[in-house]
């Protein structure tokens, strides 16, 4: 194949096709290997960075989230108190980022090293539906774990305890095959074809939708971003707003006594609030610019932007789509001190491990529950009910 110019880093060929993880699928983009005479050049040099800098930076990335997520498994399997409903939820989410982890960044590292696919017909197949897949289980378990803590927080009475570990599992699975079912299409319509490029060579790259059909890139990108993406957020936000409204209202209809007790309690909610925004925040931040750059890509099917700006665009869009799979455990170590120090035992396995203070990494082995009670006064006066951990199954987990 011959020698390509840098603009071409950007795009695989003269069409603008490229999977939900723009780039995945692509092919024939990077720059041939220079000559000996070329070597020195700002070309090399770039070259250079892209084979290596940018695989050992996906390679930091899987090391970082692979250990950040088996050891928050760890946590919640050697430690019997976590071994809560909502707990199962976080599991659930941790699996799907692993998923993601092991199969959407080694296939996007690969193509800085190859310039054409080389997973074969079944892998064009398999691979799009493994990581649409792993990305709707992160994105559904998030917002059944919100839909959780809605009920915990805001109707708290309404939470049963008998089969709650049992019905929460058949939900995780429940997850797991919609996110499959919609993954499926991704297998129908994934192809291996040979595409012509700018330079007049040609490659073979997997494509996720028809050549000749423009209406289709549009759709399956405006269904992915909401989908994935806008409507999970919408919802999110919705239970999140009461959580707040709730948490903020039995603030400050507390009583006038404050001792030790109350403050903790203050402590908790205020702790669940900042975890619940960073948790949210972190979703949108992370996948928002990939979802954009994947439109404008729609929707720009026969163009080309061959522009650096728009490489560094998808880089970083794609690196922050799988960053999301890394950031959650970090961000429980750093806003929770119980699942820190669980955390820290399970680190040094050569030290004794800390005592269980906690039946949940967010509370103390009661787990406190909000709920609002009206007086016989016009005003609701909201009160907190503990419910003892060893009765009530069903823990703060967020």
């Amino acid at each position: 194949m011959p020698p390509k110019s840098l603009c071409n880093l950007s795009q695989p060929a003269g069409l603008n096709r490229s999977g939900f993880f723009p780039g995945l699928s692509d092919g024939g983009f990077l720059p041939a290997a220079p000559a000996a005479s070329e070597e020195g050049t700002p070309a090399a040099t770039a070259q250079l960075v892209i084979r290596c800098v940018i695989p050992s930076l996906y390679l930091l990335l899987i090391t970082v989230g692979l250990l950040g997520n088996i050891v928050l498994v760890k946590v919640f399997v050697t430690n019997s108190a976590m071994r809560s409903a909502p707990n199962i939820f976080i599991s659930n989410l941790v699996a799907g980022d692993v998923l993601l982890l092991l199969t959407c960044v080694p296939v996007d590292a690969s193509r800085y090293f190859f310039d054409e696919w080389v997973f074969g017909k079944v892998g064009c197949k398999l691979i799009p539906v493994i990581q649409l897949t792993s990305v709707g289980v992160s994105v559904f378990t998030l917002t059944a774990l919100s839909a959780d803590r809605y009920k915990a927080i805001v109707n708290p009475m309404d939470i049963q305890a008998s089969g709650a570990v049992l019905w929460t599992c058949v939900k995780a699975v429940g997850i797991w095959v919609v996110s499959v079912l919609l993954a499926v299409p991704e297998a129908v319509f994934s192809e291996v074809v040979r595409i012509d490029s700018l330079d007049n060579g040609s490659f073979t790259a997997c494509i996720p939708y028809p050549q000749t059909d423009e209406l289709h890139p549009k759709i399956h990108s405006v269904l992915i971003f909401l989908v994935y993406f806008l409507i999970p957020l919408a919802v999110i936000s919705v239970y999140y707003y009461h959580i707040a409204k709730t948490l903020i209202k039995s603030a400050h209809n507390l009583p006038g006594e404050y001792n030790e007790h109350t403050k903790k309690q203050m402590e908790t909610r205020k702790r669940l609030a900042k975890i619940v925004l960073v948790f949210v925040g972190c979703f949108a931040f992370c996948w928002f610019p990939n979802h954009i750059l994947y439109m404008y890509r729609s929707f720009n099917y026969s163009k080309i932007d061959p522009s650096l700006g728009h490489m560094i665009a998808t880089l970083v869009a794609r690196i922050l789509s799988f960053c999301n799979s890394c950031v959650n455990p970090f961000a429980l170590y750093l806003l929770s001190e119980s699942f820190r120090r669980h955390f820290n035992s399970q680190l040094c396995c050569g030290r004794k491990s800390y005592p269980e203070r906690s039946a949940s990494y967010l509370v103390s082995s009661s787990a406190v529950r909000m709920t609002s009670l009206k007086s016989n006064a016009k005003n609701p006066v909201t009160n907190s009910v503990l419910i003892n951990g060893h009765s009530m199954k069903q823990k703060m987990a967020l």
